[in-house]
This record gives structure tokens, C-alpha cells and sequence, in this order.
């Protein structure tokens, strides 16, 4: 979890455009020219700190150090494996990517759909980069990773045994990129055991930023032809795959040669004339390259006897090795799930392409502050992150007799570096989310889910990357709100809204307010019979020393009895502590309104191990925060909401807020 300075510089970093496929973020730092460079002046070749060639590499369970699987690896470089290694051989082409000892088929399936179109893949896998000249062991590629692109370098030591690449590699034996693209991709993630097992999308958003939609195929939409057709004209990718019962039935090859939970790229489709009769065609491609379909309209099947010859010749020399044709109906029969990758995004709703607009948030779910869970939690479900998006212009295709004006919406919930997390045993969440219309006089308000039915969800809380959904709205303001399914989650998430027209959109929670009381004169200067001598005799007499005088004293006393009055309001089952999760509310009654990030630093430090806060921890939190918004207002002069400090200062700072966490 980053720290709250650290998301600050970064979202400055953002604004001027550093994260953009222009301009990639350094993943740890490194820099490609600079490290080839030093490596070319000093004649020796680059070997990554960072992912270095040894057994943490390969994985931390089954390719863990010490595992039989890993026995006998031998780490090499492309020139100790053949003696004139390439980069890319004639050009990148599906088969370039062969499966090795891994099970990341999902991910082999979204690279050859990548090399469909040059202009995306030369974008991950940048031209600058050979064997021949300037080589100094160090390649680049560059991902999409929530939201920015960074570009991540490897060195070229590749794990063999008996001398053969062990995962990824092309049928071309001196070709190399392909395995470097999976090295980068495995470094990017933790190891190369992390990427075993996976949604063909998730390797399609990452190299693309586009945004995903599934289709169940056994309840297929009517128009799921037309839409794969256009689909594939836009360049979108594609992938499909047969869901399994069990696990026992993984990979399992079926008696036509399809493969089960295997995942298959779409590589094209075509309507051919068939005895009289039209005839829908789609192609798939197996990332095994060997095994392929062998029912109807297989290689060498008789149906092709039946169609125009140049047709069938031309169809022919589409297909490559581990690509084959079906029908469209033996696909919907025989396969499960749908993926497509929208890259632009476009709408695929009709015949017409046009570019969406994107808004995107980066957020955080906190046990004890932001992590509420779902709808069925109501206690808890109101403090999870939210965020307002307003449609203001109609979709440039209305749905006749829809009534309504409607703007069409694709949200995708994406939960982020899970799979990074899989060897600290950290799997995928269960998530989803809610849409609720905010009516005309609630639309100056900041979130209302208690008593309202949402208009919009997706489909089901699921444990996926992202958990996409298309909908058609009215124009107006939308809230929504991204959960876990069980409340007290941690987990970071990222939440993209695509609209047809261009849509306002607000984070609830990154505003930051305070209006804490302050006890009148009157009261201060009340005499109720206090022990002045008493007072006087124990704290003696102020001198500007840091210790208190009488009337300070009464301020802070009658502070603390405001404080407690709210803490025993807040602590409604006479437990004698307080919930984490309740801190909102307390700190809101105290006149206070913190971000979201506040919140998680409170939950995170100031409460204990069961998430409960005392009443002293209560008070020293109220009162270190009362110090920072003075301290703030003080240095703000300008009154603008911005603040510029000293390192002096900033020690200060950082120091009034280590009591309350609020670092």
C-alpha cells in the first residue's frame, strides 16, 4: 500500500501526462537507455536486481526453490542457446508463441491475438531492441497496469532444461522475444508461477488499457455474430473457452480436440454459401498449435467439398498451423465463455464506430474504514469508497421505443496486484457494484445508499480481475459504490466508466473539511467552584514553556467532555470502545470530514488488532487532528487550499500527526 505521500507525487506525476503510452512509468525505476548504456561502456552484460535468475524467480509453490518441477533448470542467455539469436524473426506471427511447462494459456492466447495487429503489439513490445546491435543483455516491454503504461526491463537469462527454453518460446528456434515478453510479464506479477491460471482479458487489458466485456454462450445475444464480425474489424481481441466442473477436468482434450478450460483466440469469421443455405464460419486458434477441432468444417472435413472453390482456397490460406474453422452453431454448442477486449473502446452496439470517453478512479477498501462489504451488511455498506458520474448528453444510438433519452455506460470494477499477492496466499476478492440514481434534490448530497434500490449492479459479486457490465441509463447523476462481497477486506481496486457521450465524474471522499468545536468564552470564563489553588499549586505557573495555564486548561476540559459526550453516543452497545468503522461518524460529529485515505490511517494505526478504538486512543486522535486543520489554516495564507512547506515545517507536521497516524 502506498503511502499517502507517495499517491500524491503520483497523481502530480499523472496530470503531466508521466503514465501515458507516451510516456511509460519506470517500473522500479529502472531505465532502459541508461542501464544499456552503462552495460555498453563497461562490456558487461545487464543482470536485473530486481528479477534476478534465481529460484524466487520461477515461483514460490510448485516452481517454489527445492520443488522436483525446478530441478535441473539452468538459467542461459539466448547466444548459449543457438548461435545467432533473434529478436523477432519475419515479423511477429502467432506462431511465435508455443506453450512450455506453465499454465498460462490464458496469457499465450492474448499475445498471439496481439501480433493480429502490429500497431498494438509494437506498442508492448517497443522496436529498439536486437541481438545484433547495441546488445547489452537488457530488453524492454511495456504493460497497462490500472490505469498508466510503465515499461519494464529484464535481462536475458531464460530457464531451460536439457538445454530447451522451459515456458514460452516460439517454433522458430532462434527467436527470443516472445519468452522475454513472458520474463517481463512474470517479473511484473512476482514470478513466473504467478501467471499460471487466468482470464484471457486480463492479458488483453494489459496490453491494450481497453476494457473487457464476456458473453455466456449458452444464453448468447442475438446479435453475437454481428457483433464477433465487427469486433474483429475494429481490431478488438477476442478469446473463448469451455468451462469444467472440476478440476479433474482441466485440459482435459474431448473427442473432437478441444481442450477444456483452454483458452482459444478468435481469429476471424466468414459466411460462406452451403448447399443453397448460408452458412456462419468462425475461426479459433489453439495456443498447443497440434491440437485442433476435427468435427464439422474441420481440416480435410467434407463440407468444404460443398462450397465455391476459390472461396474454400482462399479460406484455406487464412488458416495457419493450430487455427481451424468451425460453424457458428458447433461453437455455441461446444464453448462456454466469450471474451472481447474493446480496445478504443468502440461500441460494438451497432454498425457505426465511435470513440468512448474514459473516466478512471484508483481506491482503496480498509478494514475498519472503507472496506463495508455488500448490500447485505447495512451497518457497514455506506462507508465503502463511492463515486458520482453525471450523463448529461443522449447516446448516439437510442434504442427505439426506449422512451427515456439514454446514454450508454460500460463500468468495469478491477481489482489490482492480486496476482502479484498469490504467494502470500492473498487470492482474488469476491467483487461487484452497485448504481443508484441520485434524484433532483439529493444531488448536492455525497451518498444516500441506505433506503434506495439500485438501478444498475453488476451481474454477480465473483471473484475476477475485473467485473465488467454494459448499461443504458437516463441522463442524470449516478452514485456508485464498489464493494467486496464480505465487509473487512483489504484489497486496492481501480473503477473505469466508459460513456458513449462525455460524462462529469467526482470521488467522493477525497474532500477534506473541518469546523471542530470550539467552547464559547462564557464557558471558559465560568466559575463553577473549580479548584483555582489546586490547579494553581500543581501545574504552577505558565510561562510559555509548553505547560498549561488555568484557562487552557478549562478549554481542553471542556473539549474532553464534548469528546466524550460523542464517543458515548458513537459506542451504542455500551462496549467501552468504539469500532474503526465508527470513527467516521464520530470524527463527522465532532466537526470533522476526512478523505478516505485519513480514514484508512486511522483504522490502520490508531485502532487495535481487533479494530476497536479506546476512548483515550479517541481523544488523542480528535486532538491531533484539531492541530493539523489550525496548523493547516494557519500556513494556508492565501486561503486557496494549498499549502507550500519548509522541510522545517514538514518535520512539524509529520510529527503532530504520528499520534493520530494520519502519516
Amino acid at each position: 500500500m502506498a503511502s499517502p505521500a507517495a499517491r500524491v507525487c503520483e497523481q502530480r506525476a499523472a496530470a503531466q501526462g508521466l503514465g501515458s503510452s507516451q510516456e511509460a512509468v519506470r517500473y522500479r525505476g529502472q531505465d532502459f537507455e541508461t542501464l544499456r548504456q552503462q552495460c555498453l561502456d563497461s562490456g558487461v552484460l545487464f543482470k536485473d536486481p530486481e528479477f534476478p535468475a534465481c529460484p524466487s524467480a520461477l515461483g514460490y509453490k510448485d516452481l517454489g526453490p527445492g520443488s522436483p518441477q525446478t530441478q535441473g533448470i539452468v538459467w542461459k542467455r539466448p547466444p548459449e542457446l543457438c548461435p545467432s539469436p533473434q529478436f523477432i524473426v519475419g515479423g511477429a506471427t502467432r506462431t511465435d508463441i508455443c506453450q512450455g511447462g506453465l499454465g498460462d494459456c490464458w496469457l499465450l492466447a492474448a499475445i498471439a491475438s496481439l501480433t493480429l495487429k502490429e500497431e498494438l503489439l509494437y506498442r508492448v513490445v517497443p522496436r529498439d531492441q536486437s541481438f545484433q546491435r547495441d546488445y547489452a543483455g537488457i530488453f524492454h516491454f511495456q504493460f497497462w497496469q490500472y490505469g498508466e503504461w510503465v515499461d519494464v526491463v529484464v535481462d536475458d537469462r531464460l530457464p531451460t532444461k536439457d538445454g530447451r527454453l522451459l515456458f514460452l518460446h516460439s517454433e522458430e528456434g532462434s527467436e527470443f522475444w516472445s519468452a522475454l515478453l513472458e520474463k517481463a510479464y512474470a517479473k511484473l506479477n512476482g514470478s513466473y508461477e504467478a501467471l499460471a491460471g487466468g482470464s484471457t482479458v486480463e492479458g488483453f487489458e494489459d496490453f491494450t488499457g481497453g476494457i473487457s466485456e464476456f458473453f455466456d454462450l449458452k444464453t448468447p445475444p442475438a446479435s453475437l455474430y454481428p457483433t464477433i464480425r465487427k469486433a474483429l474489424r475494429m481490431g478488438s481481441l477476442l478469446a473463448c473457452s469451455i468451462d469444467v466442473s472440476s478440476a479433474a477436468e482441466t485440459e482435459v482434450i474431448t473427442s473432437q480436440k478441444l481442450v477444456k478450460s483452454h483458452a482459444y483466440s478468435v481469429t476471424g469469421v466468414e459466411e460462406v454459401d452451403f448447399c443453397g443455405r448460408p452458412e456462419k464460419l468462425i475461426r479459433l486458434r489453439n495456443p498447443w498449435g497440434a491440437v485442433e477441432w476435427t468435427g464439422a468444417w474441420s481440416d480435410n472435413a467434407p463440407e468444404w467439398n460443398h462450397i465455391d472453390p476459390r472461396q474454400k482456397e482462399e479460406l484455406d490460406r487464412q488458416v495457419e498451423d493450430g487455427e481451424f474453422w468451425m460453424s457458428f452453431s458447433d461453437f455455441l454448442r461446444q464453448f462456454s465463455r466469450l471474451e472481447i477486449c474493446n480496445l478504443s473502446p468502440d461500441s460494438l452496439s451497432s454498425e457505426e464506430v465511435h470513440k468512448w470517453n474514459l473516466v478512471l478512479f484508483n481506491g482503496r477498501w480498509t478494514r475498519g474504514s472503507t472496506a463495508g462489504g455488500c448490500q447485505n451488511y447495512p451497518a457497514t455498506y455506506w462507508t465503502n469508497p463511492q463515486f458520482k458520474i453525471r450523463l448529461d448528453e443522449v447516446g448516439e444510438h437510442p434504442q427505439e421505443g426506449s422512451g427515456e433519452p439514454c446514454c450508454t455506460v460500460l463500468l468495469g470494477l478491477m481489482q489490482k496486484n492480486r496476482r502479484r499477492q498469490k504467494r502470500m496466499g492473498r487470492g482474488l476478492l469476491s467483487i461487484g457494484y452497485a448504481v443508484y440514481k441520485v434524484p433532483k434534490e439529493l444531488e448536492s448530497h455525497t451518498g444516500f445508499f441506505l433506503g434506495h434500490q439500485p438501478l444498475a449492479c453488476s451481474s454477480a459479486y465473483i471473484n475476477w480481475r475485473e467485473v465488467p457490465a454494459r448499461a443504458r441509463l437516463p441522463l442524470g447523476e449516478y452514485l456508485v459504490g464498489p464493494s467486496t462481497f464480505e465487509p473487512s477486506q483489504d484489497g486496492d481496486f481501480c473503477p473505469r466508466v466508459f460513456s458513449e457521450k462525455k460524462a462529469g465524474a467526482l470521488w467522493i471522499g477525497d474532500v477534506a473539511a473541518g469546523s471542530p468545536h470550539e467552547p464559547r468564552p462564557s464557558e471558559v470564563d465560568r466559575d463553577e467552584g473549580q479548584p483555582h489553588g489546586r490547579f494553581e499549586k500543581l501545574a504552577g505557573k505558565s510561562n510559555g514553556t509548553g505547560t498549561l495555564e488555568l484557562a487552557e486548561f478549562k478549554t481542553l476540559w471542556l473539549k474532553i467532555q464534548k469528546y466524550l459526550e460523542i464517543y458515548l453516543e458513537t459506542d451504542d452497545n455500551d462496549s467501552g470502545t468504539i469500532d474503526a468503522q465508527e470513527m467516521r461518524t464520530a470524527l463527522k460529529k465532532a466537526g470533522f470530514t476526512l478523505n478516505n485515505q485519513a480514514q484508512q490511517a486511522i483504522a490502520t494505526r490508531a485502532a487495535c488488532s481487533k479494530l476497536s478504538v479506546d476512548f483515550d486512543g479517541f481523544v488523542t486522535c480528535m486532538i491531533h487532528v484539531e492541530t493539523l486543520f489550525k496548523l493547516f489554516k494557519l500556513l494556508d495564507k492565501d486561503r486557496n487550499g494549498i499549502v507550500s512547506l519548509s522541510l522545517a515545517e514538514a518535520v512539524l507536521c509529520v510529527g503532530l500527526s504520528q499520534g493520530c497516524g494520519l502519516r
